[in-house]
């Protein structure tokens, strides 16, 4: 059976999603985009983009302009079908799949034979073969990979997306990608699309080690973050600048530590390691651990400025930065948001909040008391200068206007 890819349909136009339409189209293929929120739709089809990437505004209005992208509340059908929508976890860390049920759900009725599905979101180890299942369960009349293998009427493959958000346009083209089929020729039904446009090495295996390995790289990177946010909190008990010791300890021809911050955020680093936990938690003691150590690191932002406000009769605190990483506007699971709603919540002191980013501030801090200002504004009325990400717009403050001022730098930048 040969696949070939005139026209396909990306389910979610989020923070992959619609780099990766954009770059299909770019590449001559059209492109139906789908989203269930109005809102994006229409802004898509405007040729403007609902989310901040550098670059992505001027690509978008190109391709929507040469009619090679549009998007639609509904998905319509096409020869593959990418899908990006989010996979958090519940409560209890537990994978949520219910946004992959739903997308299968709603490309279900229009698959025909022939037809592949890629799912690109983080997924736990076996998504894609429920995918599969689920797929089969609303199209009786066709055959899945996990019913008959290689002769299947539908290929079904995961190829997990590895790109740094403020660098999507070009990771997504220049980065090698691991694609994972439920068969072989799903696998390589996928790389055959993703060669439309990806520079990188393609590098073909199963479903369930593609999972695992998007699973692993984000899970290394949470452990040793979690070696540099511990070091960081030994060393505000024992009055050592944990910036220096790091720089001295790096000089060691074999020692790489990370910068410590806030905390870890994204959809990414701060809830793939749950997914490698809870389907083998007697087993997965150190991700476990890395995880628990990253989590608690907000508290211990939060307690330290609380111990330096008690010093001050009217505590007013200018906390730079809402996003979970520099120059986005992403706030996902970002720590710097759980900060502020802790310093809320204790009601610490005024808090005036600085997000170059974003234009009104996240729904879990309304009602909280605190005001989104800008830099100038906050950086006048403050006495404490909380910096929570290193913003370029951030890095180049003038120390006199601060050198009155008591600075917690969690990124160690000033």
């Amino acid at each position: 059976m040969t696949l070939r890819f005139s026209r396909i349909c990306v389910i979610g136009m989020g923070y992959i999603g619609l780099p990766t339409s954009a770059v299909f189209a770019d590449n001559g293929v059209d492109v139906v985009g789908v989203d269930v929120n109005p809102d994006a739709v229409e802004s898509i089809n405007q040729g403007k983009p609902h989310i901040v990437e550098p670059e992505l505004d001027v690509l978008l209005r190109k391709v929507v302009q040469a009619n090679k992208l549009r998007a639609t509340l509904t998905p319509e059908p096409a020869d593959a079908f990418i899908l990006a929508v989010p996979t958090p976890f519940k409560g209890d860390h537990e994978p949520d799949l219910s946004y992959i049920e739903a997308a299968a759900r709603s490309i279900a009725p229009v698959l025909q034979p022939g037809n592949l599905v890629i799912l690109e979101s983080t997924s736990p180890v076996g998504a894609t073969e429920q995918l599969s299942r689920w797929l089969a369960e609303c199209r009786t009349d066709l055959s899945f990979p996990h019913q008959t293998g290689e002769l299947s009427d539908i290929r079904v493959a995961h190829c997990p997306e590895r790109v740094l958000p403020g660098q999507i346009l070009r990771e997504v083209v220049q980065n090698a990608r691991v694609i994972g089929g439920v068969t072989r020729k799903c696998a390589q039904a996928a790389s055959n699309l993703y060669k439309v446009f990806v520079k990188g090495d393609i590098h073909l295996t199963n479903a369930r080690t593609a999972e695992m390995a998007k699973l692993t790289e984000n899970a290394f990177r949470d452990v040793n973050i979690a070696f540099a946010n511990e070091l960081s909190v030994i060393c505000d008990k024992q009055r050592i600048n944990v910036w220096e010791l790091i720089r001295l300890s790096n000089l060691h021809p074999r020692v790489n530590i990370l910068s410590p911050g806030p905390g870890v955020g994204g959809h990414c680093i701060a809830v793939d390691p749950w997914f490698i936990v809870t389907s083998d938690p007697v087993n997965s003691r150190l991700i476990r651990t890395a995880r628990e150590v990253n989590d608690a690191k907000p508290r211990a932002v939060v307690e330290k400025v609380k111990a330096l406000a008690a010093q001050l009769k009217e505590p007013v605190i200018a906390c730079l930065g809402l996003s979970y990483k520099a120059n986005v506007d992403d706030l996902r699971e970002s720590p710097a948001v759980e900060i502020v709603q802790h310093l809320a919540h204790d009601k610490v002191g005024e808090l005036l909040v600085v997000e170059p980013h974003i234009n009104a501030l996240p729904k879990s801090l309304d009602g909280t008391g605190v005001t989104l200002a800008d830099f100038d504004q906050a950086t006048e009325r403050a006495n404490i200068l909380l910096l929570l990400v290193d913003h370029a717009s951030f890095l180049a403050i003038d120390h006199d206007v601060v050198k009155d001022k008591i600075v917690v730098d969690t990124r160690g930048v000033w």
